[in-house]
């Protein structure tokens, strides 16, 4: 556990992929995408320290923290699905993880309290292609059934004389992650599926700027169709307690203009300028600066307001 530091952010890359542990947009399923590293590719240490050190990890995009469940895993997955989840009550033990270092201390395997192991899958899709009824396929379509001799099988020709062939073709998908209990731990091939190599990501100053909402001539019909969510605030003084709170009807992902919403609605009694918005998942969740845009679903959001210059903004993960 010494190798992970309470309030450092990391990456986690699969040693058999190559691919990072990703936290989905939808703000609940955890995936290996093949696209380079990104905000939700970032987990924060929160390291718990009641009945010894247990590791919880949570995503520095949205705040969920990474949790094992009983959940059977998807076709083509082995064991029971991972998944991102909020840090209360119901969710206590499905969050926490026992790091085990591999013996060059490059690669860590991560237990759940059952002790299944965080594996990487890997998913295979057959593929197949069609095409439309016109002018243009008008040929291409057109095949010359050949009954062979006991009429129970048929050859299929095109217009230029080639056969329908069976092949089967993969579309190769490193996007299955999974918890699995293990059997063999001296099977090279398993362990690989089961490493995940920690880089650390250094520590910077200050919170990195909010993406720019998409321009669009007409913004308010573009926002009367965006799906729609409530936003819970609350703003939080110096000391740490709640003091302000609120909530409305918010359309749209981009935070952009969550955070513009949110300063036309405190400029009043607070400061304003320097504004930061906080994802809270959970009862005991950390805050997490919001610097991508809100997750897909329409679930409430749960946000906390930092004034500018308090210990409370101070002492924030960026």
């Amino acid at each position: 556990m010494d190798q992970f530091q309470d309030g450092e952010h990391v990456r986690l890359r699969s040693r058999v992929h190559g691919t990072y542990l990703h936290a989905d947009e939808d703000g609940h399923g955890v995936s290996l995408p093949r696209r380079g590293a990104s905000m939700n590719g970032v987990w924060s240490v929160h390291i718990y320290h009641r009945d010894g050190p247990q590791l919880l990890l949570y995503s520095a995009a949205y705040g969920r923290y990474l949790a094992a469940t009983d959940a059977r895993a998807t076709p083509g997955h082995r064991g029971f699905r991972a998944v991102q989840c909020d840090y209360d009550r119901r969710h206590m033990e499905a969050i926490k993880w026992h790091a085990v270092w591999a013996e060059s201390e490059n690669y860590v395997v991560l237990r759940d309290v059952a002790g299944r192991c965080l594996r990487a899958n890997k998913r295979y899709l057959s593929r197949n292609n069609g095409c439309d009824y016109d002018r243009r396929h008008m040929e291409a379509i057109k095949w010359h059934a050949v009954w062979a001799e006991s009429e129970n099988y048929v050859v299929l020709r095109d217009v230029a004389g080639r056969c329908l062939r069976a092949n089967k073709r993969y579309l190769s998908r490193n996007n299955g992650v999974s918890v699995d209990d293990i059997d063999d731990i001296n099977n090279v091939s398993t362990m690989m599926h089961l490493h995940w190599f920690v880089e650390l990501i250094p520590a910077r100053d200050g919170i990195p700027p909010l993406p720019r909402p998409i321009w669009h001539p007409f913004p308010g019909i573009v926002t009367a169709v965006l799906p729609s969510r409530m936003i819970l605030y609350v703003r939080e003084g110096a000391d740490g307690s709640r003091i302000t709170r609120g909530s409305f009807k918010f359309s749209g992902r981009s935070v952009f203009r969550l955070r513009k919403k949110l300063v036309r609605r405190l400029r009043a009694i607070m400061d304003v300028s320097k504004l930061v918005v906080c994802v809270e998942a959970g009862a005991f969740g950390r805050l997490t600066p919001l610097v991508v845009d809100l997750p897909r679903s329409r679930h409430n959001l749960h946000i906390v307001v930092i004034e500018a210059g308090t210990p409370v903004r101070t002492n924030l993960p960026v």
